[in-house]
């Protein structure tokens, strides 16, 4: 039985938004060269991988031009936000305070990090009063 697809990029999936939310639109050909600097893998992979990622809903396609140009269907901001709420639900029962909690107990910010989680905390308590 197949697996259910999901609207969550995966990691390969990820790649292939990142070079289209940093240079996109591009064509099949521009997003698989801009791979190969990175990883190894062949022409009709990348292909493959961008026509699932549309049957996804996750690219879409500019069919008036040739090449095809393709681009994200979302802002890299809303990925990410879908993303991270998902991670949150499964692995923090959907507690963004945990979530950011561990992140913040963890050791791995920066001071400029921490400094900008206060200011965007402050900033948000001062819009809910």
């Amino acid at each position: 039985m197949a697996r259910p697809s999901s609207s969550q990029p995966t990691e390969v999936e990820l790649q292939i938004l990142n070079v289209l939310w940093e240079d996109g639109p591009l064509s099949v050909r521009d997003v698989h060269e801009t791979l190969l600097e990175k990883r190894e893998t062949g022409y009709s992979t990348t292909l493959k991988m961008m026509q699932v990622m549309l049957e996804k809903g996750l690219l879409v396609r500019d069919e008036s031009v040739r090449p095809q140009l393709y681009q994200p269907a979302q802002a890299r901001e809303e990925t990410q936000l879908q993303m991270l709420d998902g991670f949150a639900q499964r692995v923090f029962q959907g507690s963004a305070m945990r979530l950011v909690m561990r992140m913040v107990s963890s050791g791995r910010l920066s001071v400029e990090e921490l400094e900008e989680i206060q200011r965007l905390s402050q900033d948000s308590e001062g819009g809910q009063k």
